[in-house]
Parts: structure tokens; sequence; C-alpha cells
């Protein structure tokens, strides 16, 4: 074994001490989530479209698999029944993920809720159900419930919503893309109006009713980014809103990012941690050279030469040690959510008396959303991190599976929470005792609560609190960052649009082309004639 390591770590070497130009130009992309595989797609794409030949791209990844926080678990551990821990839905209009599910041929599937006739969903403020709907009932027939309880507000928040998506659209086509200043475009398309304020903001200045946005918008920003409507900027809000019609790989989003990497022909290097970043000596602008250390799963340190360097995940969590001088623009370190996401199987379905029902009562809804009851403040100052009375984020039937172990169907559950899943809130759900070890003795006849259980922790998203500057993605000389548009947009999509754009400026770049600057009109004056997006 350590001659093995000494013959890697020579062989690095070798790579540091050869001419770049006989590697071509290289690119080193760190991370292999969402931006990172999108980064090295779009890299290849565009580098064949445009005849640039002799890129090389290598995609580091400090973990085992591709697709970061897009993860899939397997209910019992049996393969066969896969389920979404985070990232787990996209729409129609993220073109980007459904072009690449079309063009790689992944099986899309409904990512609806539990498909039984007795599915309810319900909006739950810790005290009360606000708001209940039948997922039996045809659209037409919620719709009317929805104009009945809250009146014109689900119009006026569906077209704010479709106003302000369509806007962010813009930043896919030229003139705006790409683009080296995310804070200039987002200045550009208006859309710094929109982040500049709370979602609660937004609404109330667009005449958006406050019930309907306390209920139904706030649940909405809630399951989607565990925030309050007073804690969180008004296009996230939006977004929030837009996932009509998701859909989701069958068997795993992370498919999608995996098939990206591996079409891009880059060398993948998983469970290769990148330790230290600097300049190569005697490089700099315009032509920076970079130096990368790394260690692998055995604890082999190696270093390797690169043209260009790709950060594609967050920076703060990375771990890389930055050399003097590497990033001429910090990078800011900002709060993330951190989410629990539990999963867990059981053979029963939830206690009437836990939601405040009479027993056996069959109105309880099998999926729950919540929002903040009447006497939280509208942070949420009751509960953990803003999750008020209500003390979660979410809870869902996702669907029936088969217990291997009895060859029953069980219901497959999962839980949203700032704090993690605890034995006694499960025993309260349930209406029965639940063990410490939350699954009980299994050698006996009699069936546990829960059969299965898998908590899992993200650093999901940024806090998304009102601003209006972002990270840009240049922050060197050939070197690119693509977590700066989380705190504008966090979504897989967007990820994706970030790595885009990123490849798009450095394939432009290798060209000597200078393009990503200022957006202007026929007439060469600045674009800024746009209508406000509040003004219905």
């Amino acid at each position: 074994m350590k001659l093995s390591h000494r013959l890697v770590a020579g062989a690095a070497g070798l790579l540091l001490a050869l001419p770049s130009a006989v590697h071509g130009h290289r690119i080193a992309v760190i991370g292999a989530g969402a931006a990172g595989s999108s980064t090295a797609f779009h890299l290849r794409q565009f580098a064949d479209a445009d005849g640039v030949d002799n890129v090389n791209i290598t995609l580091f990844e400090k973990t085992d698999h591709i697709g970061g926080r897009t993860l899939t678990a397997h209910a019992f551990g049996d393969a066969n029944q896969p389920v979404e821990l985070g990232a787990s839905i996209f729409v129609q209009i993220n073109e980007i993920l459904w072009n690449a599910a079309a063009n790689f041929s992944l099986p899309l599937q409904p990512a609806g809720g539990f498909d039984d006739d007795a599915a309810l969903l319900g909006i739950w403020d810790g005290d009360k159900f606000v708001y209940t709907q039948d997922d039996r009932s045809s659209g037409w027939w919620n719709l009317v419930r929805l104009v009945w309880k809250y009146g014109t507000a689900p119009y006026r928040a569906n077209k704010l919503m479709q106003a302000t998506i369509q806007r962010f659209l813009e930043l896919y086509r030229a003139p705006y893309f790409p683009f080296r200043s995310l804070t200039t475009r987002a200045y550009e398309l208006e859309l710094t109006f929109v982040t500049s304020q709370t979602g609660q903001q937004f609404l109330d200045a667009n005449n958006v009713g406050t019930s309907f946005s306390h209920d139904i918008v706030q649940a909405s920003t809630r399951v989607n980014y565990a925030s309050n409507l007073a804690r969180i900027h008004g296009l996230d809000a939006m977004v929030a809103l837009a996932p009509s019609g998701a859909s989701q790989i069958r068997g795993g989003n992370w498919q999608i990012f995996d098939h990206m990497a591996r079409a891009s022909g880059a060398d993948i290097r998983l469970n290769t941690s990148i330790t230290h970043l600097d300049k190569v000596p005697g490089t700099g602008p315009p032509e920076t050279k970079y130096v990368i250390k790394t260690t692998d799963a055995f604890g082999v340190e190696s270093e390797e030469e690169y043209d260009n360097v790709v950060l594609a995940s967050p920076f703060q969590f990375s771990g890389i040690e930055a050399g003097d001088g590497v990033l001429q623009n910090a990078i800011d370190g900002i709060p993330y959510v951190k989410l629990h996401v539990t999963l867990f199987t059981s053979p029963l379905q939830f206690d009437a008396a836990f939601f405040g029902f009479e027993p056996g009562s069959k109105n309880v809804p099998t999926t729950v959303l919540t929002t903040l009851a009447d006497d939280d403040d509208d942070q949420g100052s009751s509960g953990a991190d803003g999750s008020g009375k209500a003390g979660f984020f979410s809870i869902s039937t996702l669907r029936r599976v088969i217990n291997p172990s009895t060859l029953r169907e069980e219901y497959l559950y999962k839980i949203f929470s700032p704090e993690a899943v605890t034995p006694e809130f499960l025993s309260g759900l349930f209406g029965v005792e639940v063990p410490d070890t939350f699954i009980g003795d299994t050698s006996t006849t009699e069936l546990p609560v829960i059969s299965w259980y898998y908590p899992h922790v993200f650093h999901s998203y940024p806090k998304a609190l009102p601003r209006v500057t972002f990270q840009d993605p240049v922050v060197g000389d050939g070197l690119y960052y693509t977590s700066g548009i989380e705190s504008f947009i966090s979504t897989m999509e967007t990820s994706a649009l970030m790595g885009k754009n990123v490849a798009r400026l450095i394939v432009d770049d290798i060209q000597g082309l200078s393009t990503g600057g200022a957006v202007l009109m026929e007439n060469g004056e600045e674009d800024g004639k746009k209508t406000v997006i509040g003004e219905l």
C-alpha cells in the first residue's frame, strides 16, 4: 500500500511538472452537486459547439456520490424503494433539469402527495387547521374553496408569482446571459425590488390578503425554505409558490447530475477533498494558474496545476484553505438553515387526537403543512428556529411501501423540522408509545410502531433575509464561484443555471471574448425602462 501511495504521489508531481500544453486547458471543478455537475457538462457543451479543443475537466467531490444535496435514501435499505431526502422536485419551467431529463431519457414521475382515497392536505398552526384540501377533488373544486375562503387573494398572488418568475427567466437568455455580476443582473431585471423586501412586505404591497399570505403562502415558504414570511425575501417567497405540476426522476433526482458529470467527459474524483488552493508562483493576470492540493480516501496527498478553478459548493463548508491573494473578491460567509429531514415507516396512520379531532375521525390530513399560530409573533418565537407552536414545518405521508420482513404494506413518512424528531413527538403523533430507540423489538410477531427510521441533517439553503447585493461568480483571475446565487434563489435549477453561466464565461474567456458585462438596448443606452414587478 505504501508503495502504491508513492507511485500515485509521484504521478501527481509529474502532472504538476509537465507544461500545460501537454494537457490542454485544464479546469478544476470542486464539488459535484447541481452546480458543479452542470458546470462540467456545459463546459463540454460550449467548448464543443465553439470548436474549442483540448479542454480537460477534473471534477472533485469530497463525498462518495454525485448530486450534492440531491440525496436518495432507500426504505428498509431496499434499492427498489427509493425516497428523496433533499431537493425533491422540479417543474417544467426549470429548463436545464427538464431538458437534461429528456436528453438522458430519465423517467419522470409526478411528485404529488399521498395517492389514496383518504388523501387530505391540511395547514396547521399548532392549535387548529386553518385550511384543508381534499386531494381527491378536482383542481377546479379546490380553487372554488380557495376563492370562497380568501376572495381574490389567490388570483393576485398567482399573478404576482408569474410576473416575478417570468422576469427571472430572462436571466437564461441574451442579453442577460451570461453574467459576471449577479448583483448587476438582478438590478437590471428589477428583481432587487423583490429581494429588498420580506415576503410579507411584498405581498402586502400588492394587496394580497393577509390571511391568504399567513395561511397559504407562509405554509409554502416553511415547507420549501423553513422560513416564515417575515424572515424570507420576496423572490424566494414567489419561488415557493411556483412548483405546480412538480416532477421527480424515478429512482432519484441525483441521476440528472450523475449523467451530466459523466457526459462531460470529466475525470471524476470522488472521496477527494481539496485542502489548499493557491496561485502557481510566477503567474498572474491575465493568465494566473492555480495549484490544488488534495487528499483522497486513503489519505494520499497530491498537487496539480490548473488554468481555471470553479468553486462549486458553499465555500464556508468546504474546508479549503486559500492562499494569499487567491480570492480577489472575498466570499461572504452567510447563515444557512440547519434542517432535519426524517424518513420513517409505520403500519399506523396519524392519531386524530394529536390534531384535535374526535377519536376515529376520518378527516385527519395525510399531509400537514404548518403556519404560525394566532399567539405566535411573526418570527415564530414560541418554537425552535421560527417553527412556532407547531414545532415542525411539514409532515407528509409519501406513499405505501412493502416491509420486506413482513411483506405487509406500511406508510412512508417524511418530516421537515428545525430540530431532531423525538420519540415523545412520534408517540403523540401516533397515539402509542414509541421507544427511545425509535424501532422496538422486532423479534416478536407484534409490529413495531416505527419499523424503519432514517434521520438526516442538511445545511439546506441560506437564510434568505432581504438583500440587494449578491456574491458575484468571478472571485479571482480565472477563479469562479457558484453558490452566490443561493441567496438570490436556492433551487437545484438555479444552482445548475449558475454552473451553466460560469461554463459560458470560461469558454468565452479561453477564446478571448469579452462577455457577461453591461446590458444595452439597441440604441446603445442602458436598458433600465422596465415596468416594476409590483405594479399589477
